[in-house]
């Protein structure tokens, strides 16, 4: 098994170079850039910049698209507006040399399984278009932590089966949604070789996620102690000290 770990978070423009270079010090391989409200990394000549950093560091870029996003909006328009951002998530995204960008799918409307297809399509238009532009960039959905939100484990990985898209396994969301987590299951719904990982810890309720909170370490021993051995994963921490979690749960790898 082996882990790259990093924080949800670079920062601004002018410091991500020297940011990746602390994060490459304390020995953290993986980070995650936060378009989550809005992709402020607009200029490709920055984003070939910060990409070259990343390469030379041998650190995992992904991105998280901003969470206005919903391919299930009864309005066309909001679906596509929802398409046109991660799309301009992907065109950074290349020109940064990241892997991945992650979104959240949408909500579900009234009735779970029209939701599932109206989803479906849009993944599947988001694919085509990166293949007809030859980006290698992946679309990863993500599990999410609400009841009444698109995005069980179970939800993801049918996507998965019938688009061929990515995904992103967020731990504390499948924890929030369903108040436990059956690491078994998530990893026969999951069978792919390369995991993109969320995790942190949170508070939730009835209906689900409520916030992130720090990471305990016992959370990062039980995590660590049910992933599959045979998988390459990039676990990307969103705790409110996402860099020294980050850092606690590498240093806890390194030693089992």
């Amino acid at each position: 098994m082996a882990i790259k770990f990093g924080p949800a978070g670079l920062g601004g423009i002018k410091e991500a170079e020297k940011v990746l270079e602390a994060y490459y010090k304390i020995g953290l391989k993986a980070c995650e850039i936060a378009f989550t409200y809005g992709i402020y990394i607009k200029n490709k000549e920055d984003a070939l910049r910060i990409g070259k950093k990343s390469k030379e560091l041998d650190i995992a870029l992904s991105i998280h698209a901003p969470s206005y996003v919903n391919l299930n909006s009864k309005e066309w328009d909001k679906i596509e507006a929802s398409k046109k951002r991660i799309l301009d998530c992907c065109e950074i995204g290349e020109a940064l040399g990241a892997n991945t960008v992650v979104f959240h799918p949408g909500f579900y409307g009234d009735d779970k399984e029209k939701c599932y297809e109206q989803i479906k399509k849009g993944i599947i238009e988001l694919m085509e278009v990166l293949k007809k532009k030859a980006w290698k960039i992946k679309i990863a959905p993500e599990t999410m932590g609400k009841v009444n939100v698109f995005g069980s484990a179970e939800e993801i990985s049918r996507l998965v089966h019938d688009t061929g898209c990515s995904f992103c396994i967020d731990f504390a969301h499948i924890l929030a949604r369903e108040k436990k987590v059956d690491y078994q299951k998530v990893i026969k719904l999951f069978p792919e070789k390369r995991w993109h990982v969320h995790f942190s810890g949170i508070i939730y309720g009835e209906k689900g996620e409520k916030h992130h909170r720090k990471t305990e370490k016992e959370e990062w021993r039980v995590l660590l102690k049910n992933l599959p051995r045979d998988r390459e994963i990039v676990i990307i921490n969103e705790s409110p000290d996402m860099v020294e979690d980050s850092v606690e749960g590498m240093k806890m790898y390194e030693s089992i």
